[in-house]
């Protein structure tokens, strides 16, 4: 049987590397995440030298670009890269973004395990969690969009879907064309923790994003949150349990005790589907979620604490 091979070449720190072989209804899968530490030449070359030998090319630590509001926003640099991939198809995981992530947010509402309708939630960047944001924002009325603190540095917290509409158009047709490290933590920055924005983490009953941007400004103490992400190794984990995380919730599946990117899935979701990018809608990626036996993977790493909701009250001034 031919194996097949999901090859994601991330801007990322290679200390988060991993290669498993996986059967996956029926199909033989080599999963292979490659860190470049953040170097741009190395991940065009790796993408180049890969076009055409493997079955798909995951861009990871990075994005294509921003989708907001039925519009597509490239980020130049990847772009200019990713023209040269001529025979494999590319993905970065905004397929999964679309539907696994819009479907956790309900299913936890069904099961009743949160209820968004009254929890307050940071999220850590809009943007880039999009199918996850408006599934939230359509639940909750008391939310934080962390967009300008978190890829943009202004210490500004946003408060409606209206306020990332308007900023999008203004904002993003100049981010895009600027270095990605400047919106993105890559290479050794992953590594790196440096404490911010701690008020909003405090405040928040759910912390919801990429974890890489969460784990960026981590506060030493979390107790009785709720984080929904992906992408998390054992030490992720432990890091979490040791500041004190109620419950982490991961979107994508977990293979080997592993929660593999969005777009790594995404390349194993469209090899088992035979199709090419664009081609498969949210829908066809539910199906195939739900023939593997999906469910968003909840891990209880501390019993729950009550909250002192007064401590952290933030106004919308």
């Amino acid at each position: 049987m031919d194996m097949k091979h999901i090859l994601s070449i991330s801007l990322g720190s290679t200390s988060r590397d991993k290669s498993i072989q996986k059967e996956i209804l029926g199909e033989q899968f080599l999963i292979e995440r490659r860190g470049t530490d953040g170097d741009l030449k190395r991940f065009g070359q790796y993408l180049i030298e890969n076009d055409g030998k493997v079955d798909c090319l995951c861009v990871g630590g990075a994005n294509l670009g921003l989708h907001w509001a039925g519009r597509f926003y490239g980020f130049r640099d990847i772009e200019r890269i990713v023209s040269h991939i001529k025979q494999t198809p590319v993905v970065d995981g905004a397929g999964l973004k679309n539907s696994l992530e819009r479907e956790t947010v309900q299913i936890l509402q069904d099961q009743g395990t949160v209820d968004f309708t009254t929890a307050k939630v940071l999220i850590t960047c809009a943007t880039d969690r999009f199918g996850m944001t408006e599934a939230i924002c359509e639940l909750s009325s008391n939310y934080i969009l962390g967009d300008l603190m978190f890829n943009v540095g202004i210490p500004i917290p946003l408060h409606s879907t209206r306020s990332i509409d308007i900023l999008t158009r203004l904002l993003l047709p100049i981010l895009r064309r600027t270095p990605f490290r400047w919106l993105y933590p890559t290479g050794s920055k992953q590594d790196t923790i440096l404490p911010k924005y701690q008020r909003y983490y405090h405040w928040a009953d759910v912390i919801a994003g990429d974890f890489l941007i969460i784990r960026r400004h981590l506060p030493d103490r979390l107790e009785g949150k709720i984080v929904i992400t992906n992408t998390t190794t054992q030490q992720d984990v432990e890091a979490l349990r040791s500041r004190g995380v109620h419950l982490l919730i991961n979107t994508t599946p977990a293979i080997e005790g592993r929660s593999f990117a969005t777009n790594v899935m995404e390349g194993v979701f469209l090899t088992l589907m035979d199709k090419k990018p664009g081609q498969a809608s949210a829908a066809d990626y539910l199906e195939m979620a739900w023939r593997i036996g999906w469910q968003p993977e909840i891990r209880e790493l501390n019993p729950p604490t009550a909250p002192s909701p007064s401590q952290y009250r933030l106004s919308r001034d």
